[in-house]
């Protein structure tokens, strides 16, 4: 990729060690990025962070578990300690379970609170304590069309991508004076390492067969979704949701 439009930017991406927060952090570096990448294990993180030197591009291993205030605040402070600024934030992180209403858990229920949203509000406090309101920043929460177009068994995990919208428009509303950009990409069912649980080849060809682009979306696509919205091509978008979906959330075929 030639495109440098990220070049010289510093960015944190959670959840980095597999699926979309992996190619994201792929292709930012490829744009120029110096990249964060972090997630709960080292093991997860190594390989990514010598993945983008291979090709190089800049990275450093952020290995913190962001499902706590204190978790996100180490994360954020290590990634501007290491580039001496710090310009973009992709909440991407996420732990997800799908239980029928009857079988909802306590346990479940915190802790995907705990890594899915209340991660993203810490998150904001700590960018907004780092970002340059001079140079700016963009943030980039990762949704999902669940928050427009729900299943059964997914009470949980609909109503916190809904309140990663909500929170989204808010933040937007209240850091466009800081020169910050909030957005949100709301990608459809991608085939990842964390989706795998929820797939079948029956699932997965309803799908394709109620999508007009016919296939199924790619980290890939989400990855430069992600991109574009963080970068100066995407200068004047925020409190804006990207769906991401091959069209299947807004027509009916």
């Amino acid at each position: 990729m030639n495109n440098k439009d990220l070049l010289g930017r510093v960015a944190l991406i959670t959840g980095a060690g597999a699926g979309i927060g992996r190619e994201t952090a792929l292709q930012m570096a490829a744009r120029g990025a110096t990249v964060c990448v972090n997630d709960l294990k080292e093991e997860l993180v190594a390989p990514v962070v010598e993945d983008i030197r291979s090709r190089g591009g800049q990275a450093a291993a952020i290995v913190q578990n962001i499902a706590s205030r204190e978790g996100i605040r180490a994360a954020i402070q290590a990634s501007f300690a290491h580039g001496k600024r710090f310009d973009i934030l992709v909440n991407n992180a996420a732990w997800v379970r799908y239980q029928a209403i009857p079988e909802i858990m306590s346990e479940t229920v915190e802790r995907m609170l705990d890594v899915g949203f209340k991660s993203v509000i810490w998150s904001l406090q700590e960018a907004v304590a780092v970002m340059d309101p001079q140079c700016g920043g963009s943030i980039v929460n990762v949704a999902s069309v669940a928050a427009m177009r729900s299943a059964a068994n997914s009470v949980v995990y609909s109503g916190i991508k809904s309140g990663i919208l909500g929170i989204t428009r808010a933040a937007a509303a209240e850091l466009g004076a800081r020169n910050i950009r909030v957005n949100a990409v709301c990608p459809s069912a991608v085939p990842t390492e964390g989706t795998q649980r929820n797939r079948n080849a029956e699932r997965d060809a309803n799908r394709i067969a109620r999508t007009p682009l016919g296939r199924l979306g790619t980290v890939e696509d989400i990855a430069r979704s992600i991109c574009f919205l963080a970068s100066d091509e995407a200068g004047f978008l925020t409190a804006q949701s990207l769906v991401v979906d091959g069209g299947i959330t807004f027509t009916n075929i």
